[in-house]
């Protein structure tokens, strides 16, 4: 195994042109402090995690719950107002 990763290793150093200066490479970071592209970038809790099986179930079931929540809206007024002519009675 390791001779095999050694000239997997030396085949790939060969290729590597002089002119390349390494040594000004950056390592990518990770987590929080990494930069983003644009995205907005949610952690959730490990309970809700294994709950979606990936980022189109989670994006799929908030866009359910801002519609319902919308439509709960629409509704609000009308039911304060019913609620507010029953006090009266």
């Amino acid at each position: 195994m390791k001779a095999r990763q050694s000239a997997i290793y030396q085949s790939m150093a060969d290729d590597l042109r002089t002119e390349y200066d390494l040594k000004s490479l950056r390592v990518r970071r990770l987590g929080s402090g990494r930069k983003s592209f644009g995205g907005v970038t949610v952690r959730l809790e490990p309970d809700v995690a294994e709950i979606f099986p990936s980022a189109d179930a989670v994006n799929e079931a908030l866009r359910f719950l801002i519609r319902v929540m919308r439509d709960n809206q629409a509704f609000a007024p009308t039911a304060q107002a019913n609620n507010l002519n029953a006090e009266d009675d």
